[in-house]
């Protein structure tokens, strides 16, 4: 049993459009799939592949505002966009990470803003309820769901990790180079490897996972450019990789509903 630990949620970010910039909000409700809202939408290429700052850097710098009837979407250079939910009637297949998926597609005007955007021809489609995506049975359980993250609904991090990581580096690396849901201060860098379960205010979680980590983590949040010098993965690869990969953070599944509050206590439980 791990000896109880206090600690205290510093931020909580809430990502409509997988790839695309954050919202920064003070609570967030918590579903099974996740934050509320939290990558509901995903862009696609011409074949329905998913696309995401991997290989379009500049989508972090595409500024969402996800509501219960849709979405606000502007970019440097663009007019702003409103994108409401699809209608269930315009399904489309798409793949994400060799998972094929029926999703609602946004429709054309959507699709010819990002493509606009990013110089390439996309898509964006929608995650309804309808959807079916599990994550993966060896480290949930079969009905847990999941909407467009890589692989967990939630992804945790110690606001410490990312500063021990800022010193080795030589210089600061933005929390949102890892894009996580929930950071947390008042515990040690990288505590969250020890942890099995905890809960968040009132909302419980189990700590399933590593999240392992990619070229994405090299791109400038604010800019959209990939770092020269390939940090942090440079760095972080001395320190920070257990054979399967380069890990930071914890992936999260919810285990009850409610909502997280900046400022809510962190109590490790197991």
């Amino acid at each position: 049993m791990v000896a109880r630990v206090k600690a205290r949620l510093a931020g909580v970010f809430v990502y409509p459009i997988k790839s695309c910039a954050p919202m920064v909000v003070e609570a967030a409700e918590v579903e099974r799939r996740g934050l509320k809202h939290d990558r509901r939408w995903m862009l696609v290429d011409e074949h329905g592949l998913f696309v995401t700052g991997r290989q379009f850097g500049s989508l972090v710098r595409v500024t969402v505002n996800a509501g219960q009837h849709g979405l606000h979407v502007s970019a440097p250079g663009m007019e702003a966009l409103t994108v409401r939910v699809p209608k269930p009637d315009e399904r489309r297949r798409v793949s994400i990470w060799g998972e094929a998926l029926s999703v609602i597609d946004a429709g054309d005007a959507a699709a010819e803003w990002f493509s606009h955007f990013s110089g390439r021809s996309l898509r964006l489609v929608y995650a309804d309820a309808a959807m079916q995506r599990p994550v993966d049975p060896a480290f949930g359980q079969a009905d847990d769901p999941v909407a467009f993250p890589d692989g967990y609904p939630v992804l945790l991090l110690s606001q410490a990790a990312v500063d021990e990581l800022s010193l080795r580096v030589g210089r600061i690396m933005e929390t949102g180079r890892f894009r996580p849901n929930l950071v947390v201060e008042g515990v040690a860098a990288h505590a969250e490897d020890g942890w099995k379960r905890v809960r968040v205010g009132s909302v419980l979680f189990d700590v399933v996972k590593p999240c392992i980590r990619c070229v994405f983590t090299t791109v400038d949040p604010l800019t959209g450019e990939r770092s020269a010098d390939g940090e942090p993965l440079s760095s972080l690869k001395a320190y920070r990789h257990n054979g399967k990969g380069i890990t930071f953070g914890q992936n999260l599944i919810p285990r009850s509903k409610g909502s997280v509050h900046v400022g809510d206590v962190l109590e490790v439980l197991d």
